[in-house]
């Protein structure tokens, strides 16, 4: 089945108002190219999921899109604050911003529990902590084998998960490398699965190397074709993270009124992610090329 869907298709499907959107790529390989075309599409009430909610939080919440973040570590990929998200949930500036905080660990075991179906998942890395303080959803339960009080955490099953990959099939086999993140169980905690990628490719260059492929077709609902869409984050073996953007971001995101008219020139003013390519400029990448740098080949062997 051909799954392939241009970007403003995939979002108009499968994103609503008032939807749970988990936004995943870990590093690299970040959505930004679907984030814009939610901004763009005017979706709002959304509970955003996201380890690490970097800019392209902090532009969803400006934009109006978001009205709680679920979430873990609050930082501008360690290049600087996040302003926008500091308002809202420092000064409740210009409105508030409902927020659930975990540990890194925090949300990949929720993850976990919402792929496998489990009502919790067990940690102990919260002993000691302040959050459980902060979270109600963090609990206490006593094991049943006699070992004690473990922390557990709620399943997180988003309507809809979108994350990065470098390529896929048109059947939306979908292939990772470099760091993996929580991609593959954030798509399988989801109802539906959007992924968006560097480039198609066909069937047997997915099955010539199957351990790439993270993301099985069956988990998959739609295939995004969008080329540097994970721009101003990387994707491994195409092109660099953008690390000047992100420490220009945080002078941006200061100011409410350039933030709002980087939205307005950057995103609302364009039609698709091509035309913010075509913004940049073909020059633009000269700084984020990357040249090659192949694995070893691995046999897989065939019976003669």
């Amino acid at each position: 089945m051909d799954k392939t869907l241009s970007m403003k298709e995939a979002i108009g499907r499968y994103v609503g108002d008032g939807m749970t959107v988990a936004l995943e790529g870990f590093s690299h390989l970040i959505p930004f190219a679907a984030a814009h075309e939610i901004i763009r599409q005017g979706r709002k009430d959304l509970t955003l999921c996201r380890m690490t909610p970097d800019i392209v939080s902090d532009q969803l919440v400006a934009a109006g899109c978001v009205r709680k973040l679920v979430a873990s570590f609050f930082a501008s990929g360690s290049a600087g604050s996040l302003y926008e998200l500091r308002r809202r949930i420092e000064n409740q500036d210009p409105l508030p911003l409902e927020v659930e905080e975990y540990s890194h660990y925090g949300m990949v075991c929720r993850y976990q529990a919402g792929a496998a179906r489990l009502p919790f998942f067990p940690l102990r890395s919260y002993a000691g902590s302040d959050l459980p303080a902060l979270n109600p959803q963090l609990r206490l339960v006593e094991d049943p084998y006699g070992g004690g009080s473990v922390y557990v955490v709620p399943p997180l099953n988003p309507d809809v998960t979108i994350i990065g990959a470098q390529r896929a099939d048109t059947s939306g086999n979908a292939q990772i490398w470099g760091i993996a993140g929580v991609q593959q169980e954030a798509v399988y905690a989801a109802k539906k699965a959007i992924v968006v990628v560097e480039e198609l490719v066909d069937d047997e260059v997915i099955r010539s190397d199957p351990s790439r492929t993270l993301i099985p077709s069956h988990a998959v609902d739609a295939v995004v074709v969008c080329p540097r869409g994970a721009h101003p984050s990387y994707a491994q073996g195409y092109y660099d993270r953008d690390c000047g953007f992100y420490r220009r971001w945080t002078e941006i995101s200061k100011d409410p009124s350039r933030l709002r008219n980087w939205l307005d020139e950057w995103v609302y003013a364009l039609d698709s992610h091509g035309e913010y390519l075509a913004k940049l400029g073909a020059d633009y990448w000269s700084d984020l090329e990357v040249g090659p740098k192949l694995s070893t080949p691995v046999d897989y062997g065939s019976r003669l």
